[in-house]
């Protein structure tokens, strides 16, 4: 039987912990479309994150090494982000998440209403 207990480091649990947060997966899938973005292109493209909870989710990403971050030393500074080899891997798994996530929102969104009908 695979277990997939938590004894020392579960490299399922740390992995997902990183990616299931509200805003990863869609900075990965936006640096992914567009490419190399500067950080106001990101938040821009996003909308609704802050740019605080932008930066955090940034770094949390670049220490694991799934994004980069060029900084330019130039006045004004410039700083922009794209993914590394190993994001672009990652993005060949997560794109079918993405796609399919953008399949089926409105099926998923009619079943959560009638189960909240449901349980009323």
């Amino acid at each position: 039987m695979k277990t997939f207990l938590h004894i020392y480091t579960c490299p399922i649990r740390d992995i997902l912990s990183r990616l299931g947060n509200k805003w990863s997966l869609l900075i990965l899938a936006t640096l992914n479309a567009n490419g190399t973005m500067r950080f106001n292109d990101i938040h821009k493209s996003i909308g609704d994150i802050s740019q605080r909870m932008l930066t955090v989710t940034l770094r949390s990403l670049e220490a694991d090494g799934i994004i980069h971050r060029e900084i330019y030393t130039e006045v004004p500074p410039r700083v922009e982000y794209n993914l590394t080899e190993s994001g672009k891997e990652l993005m060949l798994h997560l794109d079918n998440l993405v796609d399919w996530a953008l399949k089926n929102t409105g099926n998923i969104m009619q079943s959560r209403l009638e189960y909240k009908e449901r349980e009323e």
